[in-house]
This record gives structure tokens, C-alpha cells and sequence, in this order.
């Protein structure tokens, strides 16, 4: 592999690519910057952010690049709706997709995505704390909403690592 490239919005997915180019020793870019220093074909690791269970960026980078595998960052869990995800964003079943939880604060959203989000964080939360039999899964997603939360962590990696040193012992 020669490289990590990224795509990200509030600066989530740009913590992980830097984190995973740390453990690595891959060099990382974001996707702008790619597209005058990772030549066109290359090997890479790709991160992008989730919107509407697709990967943004993800499109773009795979017709320029060879997608060795793919991290979605978003709001839920890491290792969570990875196939719909998958599925969603057209990524291949041989490529390996792992999903990351990332940071979530609207306000750290620009434009169209701040109001999207702020739309949608406000009806979700009403019917959230409305129900009076949340799962598990409901009230993490709640405290999110409510309470924004910091959630990129070293440890999310683990399953992308492993993944990466099988992969050089080949």
C-alpha cells in the first residue's frame, strides 16, 4: 500500500487517517491534496465520513485509486452497520469496510450538513425521549444527540491494524 487518503467534514476522519499513518508508516493526504501527490492507480487506504449510511468521497477515490480498504467514520458504535454501509456506498465484498465511531457536534457541521443535522438531531431526540422502552442502542444514540460527544479513539483501530499486518505478511 502507498498511502491513507481522506475525506472529512468536522475533522473526525482526519484524526483517524492521521492516527492509522502513525501506526503505519503510510503517508497520509487528504483527498484534495491526493490529487497532486498520490499518482492515479496506487494502492490506498481510504477513510471517509458517513452521510445517510454512505461513504462520502468513497466514489471518487475509487476511480482514481485502488481501494485496498475502506474506514466509514460516523455517529454509532465502531464495527456497526457495516453492510448496509457497504451496500450503500457500492464498496466490493472483497474490500474490507470498517466502520469507526467518530466526534459528533453539530456545530462543527458547515452548510447544508449543519441544517440537515440540526434537523434531524432535533426530531430524533424528541422521538427518543418520547419512548419509554429505549434500547441500549436508543439511549447511546440520545446521549450523543443531547450531550455531543468525543469518540475518536486509538482503540477503534484495532480491527483495521490487524487487518494491515496480515496484509503486509502476505
Amino acid at each position: 500500500m502507498e498511502a491513507i487518503i481522506y475525506t472529512t467534514n468536522t475533522g473526525s476522519t482526519a484524526q483517524y487517517a492521521k492516527m492509522l499513518a502513525e501506526q503505519t508508516g503510510l503517508s497520509v493526504f487528504s483527498m484534495e491534496d491526493a490529487k497532486s501527490e498520490v499518482e492515479e492507480g496506487s494502492e490506498i487506504i481510504y477513510l471517509g465520513w458517513i452521510m445517510a449510511a454512505q461513504v462520502k468521497g468513497y466514489k471518487t477515490a475509487a476511480k482514481k485509486y485502488k481501494i485496498r480498504a475502506v474506514c466509514a467514520v460516523g455517529m454509532e458504535k465502531t464495527g456497526t452497520r457495516t453492510e448496509e454501509i457497504r451496500k450503500k456506498t457500492f464498496v466490493p465484498a472483497e474490500v474490507p469496510l470498517f466502520t469507526l465511531q467518530g466526534n459528533f457536534n453539530v456545530k462543527k457541521l458547515h452548510g447544508f450538513y449543519r441544517l440537515m443535522m440540526s434537523m434531524m438531531v432535533k426530531m430524533v431526540t424528541k422521538q427518543l425521549v418520547a419512548k419509554t422502552d429505549r434500547t441500549q442502542r436508543e439511549n447511546e444514540m440520545l446521549e450523543i444527540m443531547l450531550q455531543g460527544g468525543e469518540n475518536v479513539r486509538k482503540e477503534n483501530l484495532a480491527e483495521v491494524l490487524d487487518w494491515y499486518k496480515r496484509e503486509q505478511m502476505l
